[in-house]
Order: C-alpha cells, then structure tokens, then sequence
C-alpha cells in the first residue's frame, strides 16, 4: 500500500477552463494513507458566480446552492492547507490541478504539493486494454461500487480513491511491489505505455527501482 500520504482530489466546475473565465463550485479531498481514506476534505464553493441549467442538470449543484455556499476566499486557503505537502492525484489531473492553481493565484496562494499524480494515465498504463477509462466505467470494469451522485465531488473522489488502492494492490499482487510510494506512480505516469510492462516486470528487489531503493535504505537506516 502507499508508504507516503496520496490526497485525491474532485473539482466541479462551471466549465472546462479557468482561461475562460470558468470557476469552482465545489471541492472533494481525501487523504489516502497506507490503504485506507483516513480524512477528508469536502466544501460548495461560492465564486459569485452563474451556474448554468446546463452544470446545474449535470451536476445537480444549483445556483441557491452556491449562493449560500462558503466564499472561495475561504475555502481554498483551507483546501491548500489540507493538502499541504502531499502529493496531489485526480482523475484527469491537469484540469484539477489547474482549477487549484488558478483559484490559487487569484488569492495569492502558492500550492505546495509534491507533485501529481493521473489516475487515469495510472489505469491506462497499469489496466491496459478496458473499454473505457471514464470513471465510472473504469470502476465498474475493476469492480468498484460507484456510490453517490456522479459529477459530485465527494462522490467521484471516493471512486477514484478506490481506483487508486485497487492499483496499489494489484501492483502488489501482479508484480510484488508491496510498497507503493507516490513517486513511483509519478514515473509510470510519465512513461509511454509501451514502456511500462517491462518497467513494472522488474524484480522487486531493492537494485530494480530508485524510488524504491531510497525508500527501503531509509527504512533501513532507522533499524
């Protein structure tokens, strides 16, 4: 399982890109540590902003919602601070990440997240072949109960955070990486897929990987 904390994060959206003018509604984060969600944060988000019936019938957030939602002044100070220096995963990381980083600088916050890691880019590489890496495709392939409202950030967090254990237990399974630290999941993200069977066939010892190497010489040096 993961041997540093992984925090999945889920943004709804008024539309597809900050560069437009679009805005957050609402956030979902949940701190995965070893194999389990041990805390999580969830919050509407008010940006004084319009949501359209379009959002509003996909997402089933209305604008009364926001309205009387906390102000985005607020939340994302505590959303970053929840965050803090974890590594950052998200289905579809860069629309998350970018949506984070432009509220962010709105307000004069600097993320510090140590790095990022796609869920969907991992499920490509490591579950090659499904039909669909959708998430709720993607999680009825690996057999995942979908629970909640799609398109609700909690709901789709927890789903991908499924998605992510269920990969930290089959790189366990399939190829002995029992240890998962969230570096390792960050280079497998940034390798083409061709290159990714023999990357993960490797023997797991401690000579096959850095990530893996550094992390078990420490590990050995507090015995």
């Amino acid at each position: 399982m993961y041997i540093q904390p992984v925090v999945m994060m889920d943004f709804e959206t008024t539309g597809m890109s900050p560069a437009l003018g679009d805005r957050v509604t609402e956030v979902a984060a949940l701190r995965i540590v070893g194999g389990v969600v041990v805390e999580r944060f969830v919050s509407l988000i008010n940006c004084d902003v319009r949501i359209s019936p379009f959002i509003s019938q996909l997402t089933g957030i209305t604008q009364a919602m926001v309205d009387r939602a906390p102000p985005v002044e607020q939340v994302m100070p505590e959303l970053v601070r929840f965050i803090g220096n974890d590594a950052l995963a998200a289905h579809n990381v860069s629309f998350d990440e970018k949506f984070l980083l432009a509220e962010s600088a709105r307000l004069g916050i600097v993320p510090t997240h140590a790095g990022v890691i796609c869920s969907v880019k991992l499920s490509r590489r490591v579950f090659p072949g499904l039909r669909s890496y959708a998430l709720g495709a993607l999680a009825s392939s690996l057999g995942i109960r979908f629970n909640g409202t799609a398109h609700r950030a909690e709901a789709d967090a927890e789903v991908a955070s499924a998605v992510m254990l269920h990969i930290a237990a089959h790189l366990g399974e399939r190829y002995g990486i029992r240890e998962v630290d969230p570096r390792f999941l960050q280079q497998i993200n940034r390798l083409t897929a061709a290159k990714v069977p023999g990357f993960l066939q490797r023997p797991a010892d401690p000579a096959s990987n850095q990530v893996i190497r550094t992390v078990r010489r420490k590990k050995s040096s507090i015995l």
